[in-house]
């Protein structure tokens, strides 16, 4: 049995638990919390950590596989560019692959990360997760907006699932976004995913996007002329909303992965849809669009809000920290508890497993992670703060 304490611990239960004592099982299940009305008696084999204990971090979006692309994609000329260059180099870089994905996902297991969503489009990813200590679920995504071609793109993943299922792995099989899928392909996904209990979809990351569906002009169509090979008009849904209340599976939660230029308008057209997560990765939009998503916004409409990472094509790092900091900065009225609680409690209910994380409680293998030299009197992050994983 182990003991840890903190100044604070952040249980995801109730209110900051002042200088309480944690019992945990060595294998990580927690025993429960005991609470000293802010007074940490003495008592045998207790770690006391200066700073705040929070329960394993959660990373709602990230592409592991495109791990090799680290400092390689120009940062800063928007989506299209971005897309374009990945198109490019994804298959030119002189890169160990399975090296740089070792690597992030000991950065993320370093980090605090207890559970990942991640974005695949071949099975590079799959032994790894097979041993990792991290627990994750494989999205394996379609794309294509060549209706000629649905079929054939379908059955791509479709062998990809095959992989995933032959080795016990978890899996669901999800569009990319609403911009880079046809109709066609939208509904053989659609019936390919009839079972999901989670889906997701990028969604509205940025501005050409809106653009695209409508009139079928814009940088991103002209994105799409440069680097895709000769295809027929398009078809594809007319917008955001409609895409995802008629072309999606509509049963099980559905996360939307990034938001940057998400509208009120967006919000309110999607209410009746249940079990809808709004998941932010700031940093990454920061590096591809300069621009952070309106985190304000969803608050004040009431959003269930998530945190990724996104790839380190597109990221500095894998930190969810790191984007917890970024969002404080711009958003220094959100507290830092529910900067907490999206990162972790959020996270594990949008995936379907919060029975195992998400919360410091009795039962629960949720990990702990002791966030250091933070501003214990405020409850701030400071640029300076860090993390440390205790469990």
């Amino acid at each position: 049995m182990k003991f840890f304490s903190a100044q604070y611990i952040f249980t995801n239960t109730s209110g900051p638990v002042k200088r309480g004592v944690i019992a945990a099982e060595d294998d990580g299940t927690i025993i429960g919390v005991e609470q000293n009305n802010g007074t940490l008696l003495e008592k045998h084999s207790v770690e006391f950590h200066n700073g705040i204990i929070v329960p394993g971090f959660v990373n709602c979006h990230c592409h592991l596989e495109l791990s090799y692309l680290k400092n390689i994609i120009p940062q800063g000329n928007g989506l299209p560019d971005f897309l374009a260059n990945i198109s490019l180099k994804r298959h030119s870089v002189d890169t160990n692959k399975l090296k740089s994905i070792r690597e992030a996902d000991q950065e993320m297991y370093n980090e605090g990360v207890v559970l990942c969503a991640d974005i695949c489009n071949d099975d590079s990813t799959f032994f790894l997760k097979k041993k990792s200590r991290i627990m994750y679920i494989s999205l394996l995504e379609v794309f294509g907006i060549d209706s000629a071609r649905a079929l054939n793109r379908m059955n791509d993943t479709i062998s990809v699932s095959e992989k995933a299922k032959k080795m016990e792995l978890p899996y669901f099989i999800v569009p990319h976004s609403v911009y880079s899928v046809s109709l066609e392909l939208f509904r053989l996904i659609k019936k390919q995913s009839e079972a999901n209990t989670f889906s997701s979809v990028h969604f509205l990351e940025s501005a050409g996007e809106e653009q695209l569906l409508k009139s079928h002009t814009g940088p991103l169509m002209d994105a799409y002329r440069k680097f895709l090979s000769p295809f027929s008009e398009l078809n594809i849904p007319g917008d955001h909303v409609s895409a995802v209340l008629n072309e999606m599976n509509p049963s099980g939660n559905l996360l939307l992965v990034h938001n940057t230029f998400i509208k009120r308008k967006h919000i309110h057209g999607l209410m009746n849809r249940k079990g809808i997560f709004w998941c932010l990765c700031p940093n990454s939009n920061l590096r591809i669009e300069n621009r952070v998503p309106p985190a304000d916004l969803l608050v004040e409409e009431g959003c269930n809000i998530t945190i990724g990472t996104d790839s380190l094509a597109s990221n500095k790092s894998l930190s969810i920290l790191g984007e917890m900091k970024t969002l404080q900065d711009y958003f220094p009225e959100i507290p830092l508890e529910k900067l907490v609680r999206w990162s972790t409690l959020n996270g594990s209910i949008a995936l379907g497993k919060e029975n195992e994380f998400g919360s410091i409680e009795p039962g629960k293998k949720p990990g702990l992670v002791l966030i250091k030299d933070a501003d214990l009197q405020n409850l701030k992050i400071l640029p300076s703060t860090t993390v440390k994983r205790l469990i």
